[in-house]
Order: structure tokens, then C-alpha cells, then sequence
């Protein structure tokens, strides 16, 4: 096999795997600082890709131009349902924790479905087929694109944690809670607003995910599981490892597609899961 084919498809994978770690950074944020696990993550990144192609269709609106009302959007969504559902489970077994958000993502499927029905839905934007050449290599515009916009949030949301005061609040939250409450935080806000923001990020992963392939109500679950395999490998509640999963689950998912058959592509990721829960359970980035 060519080695220009090769390469090209790694890159192509890389592409896609930023988009997936920006997907599994909102899963990620949320554990680490509210610690439930959301198990309707891939749902709500489902009903990102429905606005977006929604917009599209009717009105003609570009996914990128969507970014920004669905980041707004997503985050108002986020941070109402932490107050409405979630807060009052924080305190709750964690069973309980997992109906409630299971409830909430057979919901949102089933809401799909009514409204979309099951037949797949994509967007064909004007630039869909162009790409870019450099030497032998061909590089596609629109998973370019998706790659730098998932770059760009994720610097964002870690200047969000790093310099602003209530980013700071954030983490104070999450290293010490009691700590936190001791010195006046307001704790519930602040997972409200941890809640908002990894919503944001799936929000604007689902919106990049409508340029790259089809949708279904039926890819919530399946995204779920997605989020929470590059999550394990990257290390729960870290964010560097969310983002280096997704990266290492986009390649291993491209190559495998090359080697194999598309179908492999989940089998080498659970493989990968597997590997790193026998040789390093506490994940790539998460410290022991």
C-alpha cells in the first residue's frame, strides 16, 4: 500500500479524533467537577447535529455559522438541566444518578424520532468536496476545518479554567469541595456553569460532526459510548487526556478502516480500552 494513502488517512483520522476529544472534553469537565457521569452526552450531541442540519435545510444556513448560537444554546440547556434534574442527585447513590440521566437521554432519542423520524439526515455544503495539496498529500477542507474549530474551543475552555475568576472557582470546586464551600462559593452555581460548559462543547461537537457524516437519533447512544471509551483512555476527569484519546481513537478508527473494514473500527477502540484498563486503569493523563 502506497505510503501516501497511509499517511493521508492518518491525518484524516486526526482530523476526526480532535472533533471526538472535543466531544469527550464535555464529558470530562462535567466528572471531573460535578463527578456524575452524564449518560446522555451522545444524545445531546445528536440533537446538535439535528439544529444544525435543521438550519441548514431551512433556512440555508451554513454549521459553522451555527457555532456560536449553538454553543449559547447548549450552554443555557446545560446549565438548566444540572439545576432542574441533576442538582438534587448530586447527593444520591450513584445508581439513582444513572436512571435519572439514562431517563433523560431515552427521552431525547425517542423526541428525535418523532420530530425526524429514523432516515438519515446530512448537510452538502458548497465547499464539501474541496480539499487541499501539499507534496502527495491531500488534505480534505472540511475535516480541516472541524479540526481547527475543536482546536480553538478547547483553548478557549481551558482559558476559561486557567484565567477567569470563576474558572478558577471551578476548580477550586473540583479540587476541594468542602474547602470551597467553606469560604462562601456558591457550589451549585458553579456546577451549574461546569454543567453549561461541557453542554457548550458537545453542542459544538455535534455541530461540526454534521459536516463530516450523517445523522440518526440512533448515533446518540453510540457517541455515549464513544465519549465514554476516549474518556477511560485518556483518564476520567482530565482534560489533555480527553483530547489525546479522542486523537488516539480517530486514528486507530482510520487505520483499522483501511487495514480491516470499516466495521472494525469499534473493535479496535474497545481493544484499545481494553489495553489501557489492564496496563494503565488510572488512564494516559490521570495521574495515580
Amino acid at each position: 500500500m502506497p505510503i501516501d494513502a497511509v499517511v493521508n488517512i492518518v491525518i484524516s483520522g486526526l482530523f476526526t479524533g480532535l472533533v471526538y476529544g472535543l466531544m469527550a472534553l464535555g464529558l470530562s469537565v462535567i466528572y471531573g467537577v460535578v463527578r456524575i457521569v452524564n449518560f446522555a452526552h451522545g444524545e445531546l450531541m445528536a440533537v446538535g447535529m439535528y439544529a444544525a442540519v435543521f438550519a441548514f435545510v431551512m433556512a440555508g444556513i451554513d454549521p459553522l455559522w451555527m457555532l456560536v448560537p449553538l454553543a449559547v444554546a447548549f450552554f443555557g440547556i446545560g446549565y438548566g438541566l444540572q439545576r432542574a434534574l441533576v442538582n438534587p442527585f448530586i447527593g444520591r447513590p450513584e445508581h439513582s444518578q444513572f436512571i435519572l440521566l439514562l431517563a433523560v437521554a431515552l427521552v431525547l432519542v425517542n423526541l428525535l424520532l418523532v420530530f425526524f423520524g429514523p432516515d438519515a439526515r446530512g448537510v452538502l455544503v458548497s465547499y464539501s468536496l474541496d480539499s487541499y495539496q501539499i507534496g502527495p498529500l491531500l488534505i480534505d477542507k472540511v475535516r480541516l476545518i472541524c479540526a481547527a474549530v475543536a482546536l480553538i474551543t478547547c483553548a478557549i475552555l481551558f482559558a476559561i479554567f486557567r484565567y477567569l475568576s470563576f474558572g478558577k472557582a471551578i476548580r477550586a470546586c473540583a479540587d476541594n469541595l468542602l474547602g470551597a464551600q467553606v469560604v462562601g462559593l456558591n457550589v451549585k452555581h458553579l456546577y451549574a456553569l461546569t454543567f453549561g460548559l461541557g453542554t457548550a462543547c458537545v453542542g459544538i461537537a455535534g455541530c461540526l460532526m454534521s459536516l463530516l457524516v450523517d445523522v440518526t437519533p440512533g448515533l446518540g447512544p453510540a457517541y455515549t459510548l464513544l465519549a465514554f471509551v476516549i474518556v477511560i483512555i485518556g483518564g476520567l476527569g482530565s482534560m489533555v487526556g480527553a483530547l489525546a484519546g479522542g486523537v488516539l481513537i480517530g486514528v486507530s478508527e482510520s487505520v483499522a478502516g483501511l487495514l480491516f473494514t470499516p466495521s472494525a473500527k469499534g473493535m479496535v477502540s474497545f481493544a484499545l480500552m481494553i489495553l489501557v484498563l489492564v496496563f494503565r486503569p488510572q488512564g494516559l493523563f490521570k495521574a495515580r
